[in-house]
């Protein structure tokens, strides 16, 4: 039996025809429509590509706090058609098959539970590095939405006395924003941002290394609310190899520091990229259904 899986973003929809166990038959993607009734009609003209399978379902991966009991989505995203209405229903109902949603940053975290880096572990935090920081709190294999559906919104975390967030000081995004400031610069790259720090321009160096202390500060913080296993951290920036070790070396450091600190975060990087979110709708589809 398989599943189509979408992966919803605010630029285009990935999506994959994906069998229960995970694997990927085929995938694509289109631009992501301007309103829900041409995002309807694309779904369906998709999934009419598909007739010669025998589809069990369609799994979504959306943007927002999304509610499993009411199908609907909450929040304010890049695509504000899908919100504040019964989504999954309305899905259902134009697709002729059962659907299931979840939270992208919830569906990556299943991915990895399910087949990825953390399948062997039970009690997971994941956090995702793009232009904020996002994540998902994994109880006993399950997502642990929180009462508001906001379990796992780390980048709200406040880190210092001017409010700034973990989002504001933990990205390299906004690394490259405050390079750009302070060089006088209209704009900079995350991408930009590290060459110049491989340049050894100071200022560079000087905001990344204040980015990778502030991200293994939320770390050590999330550890001891949590108590983990295992931390995996996705998003674009993680990818880099001097990524992880960097902010190992900061964890390090605070360890040393704080000597009545005993258990270290064990952190890692994830494992299935740009794929995690349609492979965690399939995971959420199979939970939903089992």
């Amino acid at each position: 039996m398989t599943l189509l899986a979408f992966d919803m973003g605010g630029t285009a929809v990935k999506y994959a025809l994906i069998e229960q166990d995970g694997k990927i038959l085929e995938k694509s993607s289109f631009q992501t429509p301007d309103t829900l009734e041409a995002l309807l009609n694309q779904l369906q003209i998709i999934k009419k590509t598909y007739t010669h399978h025998d589809l069990t379902g369609i799994a979504f991966s959306c943007p927002g706090a999304v509610d499993n009991e009411s199908g609907v989505i909450g929040g304010a995203s890049a695509i504000p058609y899908i919100h504040h209405f019964p989504f999954r229903q309305r899905l259902e109902e134009t697709l002729g098959l059962p659907c299931t949603l979840e939270n992208d940053a919830n569906c990556a975290a299943l991915a990895e539970t399910w087949l990825g880096v953390a399948k062997e572990n039970r009690d997971i935090l994941f956090l995702i590095i793009g232009t904020g920081v996002g994540g998902a709190v994994i109880k006993d294999g399950k997502i642990h939405a929180g009462a508001h559906l906001h379990g796992g919104e780390f980048g709200y975390m406040l880190m210092n006395d001017r409010l700034e967030t973990l989002s504001d000081t933990g990205t390299a995004v906004n690394a490259a924003s405050r390079i750009a400031k302070r060089k006088g610069l209209d704009r900079l790259t995350g991408l930009e941002a590290f060459a110049l720090k491989e340049a050894d321009d100071t200022v560079a160096i000087e905001e990344i290394e204040f980015m990778y202390r502030n991200l293994a500060k939320g770390i050590f913080n999330l550890q001891y609310v949590y108590d983990p296993e295992v931390i995996v951290i996705g998003g674009g920036v993680s990818e880099r190899p001097d990524f992880l070790p960097a902010i190992q070396a900061e964890l390090d450091s605070l360890l040393a520091q704080i000597t009545i600190a005993k258990i270290a975060p064990k952190i890692v990087s994830c494992a299935f990229g740009n794929d995690a979110n349609l492979i965690g709708a399939v995971a959420n589809f199979n939970q939903v259904h089992s």
